[in-house]
């Protein structure tokens, strides 16, 4: 089906534009050779109309014969047929219903009159077709480059959505990795803790599924799954771990990639709490600032340790995922103060819909 057709606004602004033709068609008509005014008409806006409809035939033969630099000749050739074989329709309709008005109106030309206006039709023809066949040429072109444009776009999309799958499943043995590590070192002393410990990673990894599956969720969400993960580690650490949560009113409704603060944490317990003898507190702040997601995971290391900055897998996919989904709008800053390990998110913020 002709893409003219699929809509009846463009059909109308179709026929319109060819009754302008059709009105330059009659005044063309009436100049070449007297008649009268009401003749000229009645030949002009009908066949215009009627040859308008005729001319849209190029669509097929465009699609059927495109432009390439090999084949140009042939696709002359083609349209220059093509466009004969329109033009003849349009001037055998021409002659009939011109045949028909003189006949039943007395409304027309003599035979000589009508075989001249059949000349100057079908030249006219000939042109009119050869002009809708550039225009069809230019819309499959228009269309081509639209679609290589989506392919490129699609193609650009499953390859980030790859990457952020990739990302993603480097979280869930990472993270299994050491809690098995702390869950066998706890069976020989602690055989409770390591049961409580079981039952967490076992609640743990079921939310991290539900939530991993979805492209974006309330920082509420992550929140909940970051306690899950530091219920765990208490276990482990007991008192050395404390946590400290600032989270400024409504910035909890905004939305965050899924498992962005996990790793996060984990990185804060990993190398800011277990390497001290006397742990440390783990501070989570985020509050929204401009328009902007301002979420900052703190905590303290050893002054001296400079070679242990916290820098660990966590933080370094973290990174590469907010380069994937956010580019500008979304950036990482993490920094040693003294004696405090600092990492700063910075996301546009977005607030969850109302359900």
């Amino acid at each position: 089906m002709h893409p003219l057709l699929s809509r009846p606004s463009r059909v109308f602004l179709y026929i319109l534009a060819w009754v302008v033709l059709g009105t330059a068609l009659s005044a063309a008509l009436y100049f070449f050779h007297p008649r009268p005014g009401i003749a000229a008409v009645l030949v002009g806006l009908p066949l215009s109309v009627f040859y308008g409809f005729v001319c849209l035939s190029a669509w097929w033969v465009c699609r059927s014969t495109p432009l390439k630099a090999d084949q140009t000749v042939r696709a002359a050739s083609v349209q220059l047929g093509a466009a004969a074989q329109a033009s003849a329709v349009g001037v055998a309709a021409a002659t009939l219903w011109s045949v028909f008005l003189s006949a039943r109106f007395g409304i027309g030309l003599d035979r000589a009159g009508i075989v001249r206006d059949c000349v100057f039709l079908f030249v006219l023809g000939i042109g009119a077709y050869l002009i809708s066949a550039v225009a069809h040429y230019l819309y499959l072109a228009f269309e081509a480059s639209r679609a290589a444009e989506r392919r490129a776009l699609e193609a650009q999309v499953a390859a980030r959505e790859a990457e952020l799958r990739a990302l993603r499943a480097q979280l869930n043995p990472h993270f299994l990795f050491n809690s098995l590590n702390s869950i066998n070192s706890l069976v020989g002393g602690d055989p409770e803790g390591a049961r409580r410990m079981c039952e967490g990673l076992g609640d743990f990894l079921r939310r991290t599924l539900n939530l991993g599956a979805r492209e974006a969720v309330p920082l509420s969400d992550e929140l909940a799954l970051v306690d899950r993960y530091l219920a765990i580690e208490q276990v482990r650490f007991g008192a050395r771990l404390a946590v400290e949560r600032a989270i400024e009113p409504g910035a909890e409704n905004c939305k965050v990639p899924p498992l962005l603060l996990q790793p996060l944490v984990e990185n804060a317990v990993k190398h800011g709490v277990s390497g001290r003898v006397e742990g440390g507190t783990v501070r989570i702040e985020a509050r929204r600032d401009a328009g902007r997601l301002l979420i900052a995971i703190e905590n303290p290391v050893d002054e001296d340790g400079s070679s242990r900055k916290g820098e660990g897998l966590g933080l370094e996919n973290v990174r590469r995922r907010l380069t994937v989904l956010g580019g500008r709008d979304a950036s990482l800053d993490a920094r040693q103060n003294g004696t405090q390990y600092r990492v700063q998110l910075t996301l546009t913020a977005v607030e969850e819909a109302a359900r």
